[in-house]
């Protein structure tokens, strides 16, 4: 590069092992590979600012790479301060000369100074993991939002700030919703985060899952993906849900569902999914049995009240990376994973890349349409295009060498009849 990009990482020098993770990440994104090579002779984002706020990870950087391609002007931050790969981050600034401010392990006040220098940049389109950017901005800066296109959102638990944020009309710009895309939510959600999520505590703790008890709290699609990975490695597995149609669902897929107050009984390892606050309390901390883990895979960490640990434990250690011994005043121990934060990112790497494929393809086929078409939209939450959706899952099959039919004329003719029958 000709000249480096401002940034804040923790060490450029790690630039060419970053640049050989994001090559191995981009052999398996083959639809943002194409998108990318579109944007390249498009330029459908020429001049356009993106504020990104994501993980930084292998996948990221080539959802940053494609941004880049389309003509943008891309400030990238960490939206969680375990999920950085610090060499990714390095060869995104040196190697592809994106503003990157992200350090992993950084504290409180640094990873909100990172976002504020994402948010310095006066971005026209915001790009959030959990509307951390959004929410600075309508809280701190509101005065920025009249430059701003719109956002797109890519996690649950983002979608539900904004909608809060729609609900009482304090949305300043529209938002498209990412995370409900059908290619994300049925695939990143289920399939990267229940594959993911077992390999962060398979890193972080060695256990044996085969004959292990195993709850996981929420039956959304995040916990419908870990519980079917952790019933294929042999686990005993129990469902905790407040959604009664949930709860139904979950027995009917052949799971125990009881309460968090019997499950944490019987658990060897508890995973929330939920993105609510104090799904696991004093009270259950209470009757776990000794030697009990505990883990969250929601995109905070306030899922698990760990100041409540805190105050029950008469001793805490590090007994491996990753892994707190929280001893009990009966002499109990129970194992916190990864800080509470996301274990997938912070004690493994993440979704798949094959996965993310579909995810930060429907990322920037949205910030395309809202550069496009941002002057039509309302401050709203919006779902992502259904021709987008359509075109993302053909291009996935696509890739895969997948074939499927078409429907005769016949066939279209008939299902939009009402008189042919039986």
């Amino acid at each position: 590069m000709s000249a480096i990009p401002e940034h804040h990482v923790k060490d450029i020098s790690q630039t060419p092992e970053g640049v050989l993770r994001i090559e191995w990440a981009d052999m398996h994104m083959p639809v943002l590979a194409a998108i990318r090579q579109r944007f390249e002779r498009e330029k459908p984002l020429q001049g356009v600012r993106c504020g990104c706020c994501l993980h930084v990870t292998t996948e990221t950087a080539n959802l940053m790479r494609t941004l880049k391609a389309g003509g943008a002007d891309v400030a990238l931050c960490a939206s969680n301060p375990l999920s950085t790969q610090d060499n990714v981050a390095a060869a995104l600034v040196q190697e592809y000369g994106i503003s990157v401010f992200a350090i992993r392990g950084e504290d409180n006040d640094t990873y909100y100074s990172h976002i504020q220098s994402v948010v310095d940049r006066r971005p026209q389109i915001t790009m959030d993991d959990g509307a951390d950017v959004i929410g600075i901005i309508h809280g701190e800066r509101p005065e920025l939002a009249e430059g701003i296109f719109g956002g797109t959102e890519e996690t649950t638990t983002g979608v539900i700030r904004l909608k809060a944020l729609e609900k009482e009309g304090r949305l300043l710009f529209p938002v498209i919703a990412v995370n409900d895309a059908n290619t994300k939510h049925f695939f990143d959600n289920r399939y990267g985060t229940g594959q993911s999520t077992l390999d962060g505590v398979l890193r972080a703790t060695n256990m044996l899952i085969a004959g292990s008890t195993c709850v996981v709290a929420g039956y959304g699609w995040c916990g419908r993906g870990l519980a079917n990975r952790l019933k294929g490695h042999g686990a005993e597995v129990i469902v905790t849900e407040v959604d009664p149609l949930k709860a139904l669902e979950a027995v009917m897929d052949g799971f125990r569902v009881m309460t968090m107050a019997q499950a944490a009984k019987l658990a060897r390892l508890i995973v929330t999914a939920t993105g609510d606050i104090h799904v696991i309390r004093k009270e259950h901390f209470d009757v776990m049995r000794d030697g009990a883990i505990v883990a969250n895979t929601g995109h905070f960490n306030v899922e698990i009240d760990i100041p409540a640990l805190e105050q029950m434990a008469t001793k805490r250690r590090t007994v491996r990376e990753n892994v707190e011994e929280y001893t009990m005043d009966d002499g109990r121990r129970i194992y916190l994973l990864a800080e509470g934060r996301l274990v997938n990112l912070a004690a493994a790497e993440g979704h798949p890349a094959a996965v993310m494929d579909m995810s930060f393809a429907n990322q920037s086929l949205s910030a395309e349409y809202m550069a496009r078409h941002h002057e039509q939209l309302d401050r709203k939450v919006y779902v992502v295009p259904q021709e987008l959706d359509d075109e993302i899952a053909r291009l996935k099959l696509e890739t895969m060498d997948v074939t499927i039919d078409a429907l005769t004329e016949e066939q279209v003719k008939y299902l939009a009849s009402w008189d042919q029958g039986t």
